[in-house]
């Protein structure tokens, strides 16, 4: 029998933590694309508004959440956080093992935590449209919500492979009210330079990118929001890992492990960094671990330097860990995850040894998530299975050690718009993908960016 806790209404977080107060190292700064020199605000101001280029920037260790958008949190939030006592007993194991639940969001995933505040500042400034880009469509269909609530246009530019494979995520949006393009598309000049080079290109988000940005630029009423990487969606995202920690005091219980799933940062971001304040602040040795696919193994395989955060280089240059913004990753079901490069302070917090990172490939979540789901009720979205892999091998070696370990880990948001993924896993139709040492070489060898030690 699973425990559910439920924390009243009331305990919606108030603030969101930033975690660039407490790091040792922080961030380095981004950089122009042309004359590699820190960037100041007004590079953002075309793209973003104010309050958010604020936030972007600040070492203010909280952040207020205004009242408007804890409101609306109130919809979903608090989410659930159940014991897996299902998935325990499976796997014989003495961890306990604890998931938080944020496909109960109207749009099924973690992405309306930021969705919604950035939709609020962007209308508080006036602004009349949003573009964005998205990946398998939890971000697209969050931005699509949002925008709906504040009464403006949202322009989704959803990368082809899932533009064809996910069709009811595309429908959410359109329910909505958002107009969603196929990526690339002859929309843009971005997208027209990609299709030029490859007419059957499978697109990528970082591609999706440099459409949604180039389209924000030509207009001063439209402006671009992201749905990972950056330090403000990071930031929106703590509200996850806030909420466990009061639920887990709820329980009588604190984990020695949190896990989530890793694209570009924010849905670990959302439930490590409270956690990580323990670390930092207190001492405390919590191991937070970062989940990728095989595929597109940045933080296993990447390299840590400057590098653009789209395709055709619209954006500033970014620290991160790495593919190379050239890299197309093999168009996996996780659509979330296949993002080339890793946010900036997630990219510092491993290079100075504070976080870990595993990979999957894709075969192996699909059978973590088919068994989470016999065990526990729920069918994971694609992405969440790699958190749920990552689990998994970690409460098999608290067996094979003997050592009771408690492992939290970020149930993203359900896999109800996937099932055709689990029809091609359970017919034997799905195949793994995992990148070769001389895919990645080539890709970072196109790289002229500033190296991370020459700064």
């Amino acid at each position: 029998m699973q425990k559910k806790f439920i924390l009243a209404e009331t305990d919606i977080p108030e603030q969101w933590y930033n975690i660039v107060a407490d790091m040792p190292n922080k961030p380095l700064p981004p950089l122009h694309p042309g004359t590699h020199q820190p960037i100041g605000p007004e590079m953002l101001m075309p793209l973003f508004p104010m309050e958010l280029i604020k936030q972007e920037v600040t070492t203010d260790r909280w952040v207020g959440i205004p009242d408007e958008v804890r409101e609306i949190y109130k919809v979903w939030r608090p989410t659930p956080l159940f014991r897996a006592t299902g998935l325990e007993k499976a796997l014989d194991t003495p961890a306990k093992i604890y998931y938080k639940y944020e496909g109960v969001s109207p749009a099924g995933s973690h992405k309306p935590n930021t969705a919604v505040p950035q939709a609020f500042y962007n209308k508080q400034e006036g602004v009349k449209r949003i573009t964005t880009e998205t990946g398998a469509g939890q971000w697209g269909s969050a931005l699509s919500f949002a925008c709906s609530l504040f009464g403006m246009a949202c322009d989704v530019y959803m990368v082809r492979a899932s533009y064809d494979g996910k069709p009811y995520r595309k429908m959410m949006m359109h329910t909505w009210g958002a107009n969603v393009y196929a990526s690339p598309s002859e929309r843009t000049d971005a997208g027209k330079q990609i299709l030029a080079q490859d007419p059957k290109s499978p697109g990528s988000l970082g591609i999706a990118i440099s459409e949604a940005v180039e389209m924000a630029l030509q207009d001063e009423q439209t402006k671009y929001a992201l749905g990972s990487v950056l330090n403000h969606v990071l930031m929106h995202q703590t509200v996850i890992g806030l909420e466990a920690i009061k639920q887990l005091e709820q329980a009588g219980d604190f984990p020695d492990i949190v896990v989530a799933p890793f694209g570009g940062g924010s849905n670990f971001a959302g439930i490590s960094f409270p956690f990580l304040r323990y670390n930092l602040a207190e001492g405390k040795q919590i191991r937070c671990i970062a989940a990728e696919p095989a595929s597109c193994p940045k933080l296993t395989r990447g390299v840590f330097r400057y590098d653009l955060g789209d395709t055709i280089g619209m954006t500033p240059l970014i620290p991160m860990y790495t593919l190379g913004h050239n890299f197309i990753p093999a168009p996996i079901h996780a659509g979330g995850l296949r993002y080339h490069g890793a946010g900036a302070i997630v990219s510092q917090l491993l290079h100075d040894g504070l976080i870990e990172a595993q990979s999957h490939n894709q075969l192996s979540c699909f059978e973590a998530g088919i068994l989470f789901a016999k065990t526990e009720g729920i069918i994971p979205a694609p992405e969440a299975n790699h958190a749920i892999a990552t689990v998994i091998r970690e409460a098999q070696q608290a067996k094979e050690e003997g050592t009771p370990k408690t492992i939290l880990f970020n149930l993203c948001g359900h896999g109800h718009f996937d099932m055709s993924a689990y029809e091609q896993y359970l017919s034997g139709k799905l195949v793994d993908h995992e990148v070769t040492q001389e895919e990645i070489l080539a890709s970072l060898a196109e790289l002229d960016t500033p190296l991370i030690d020459a700064q």
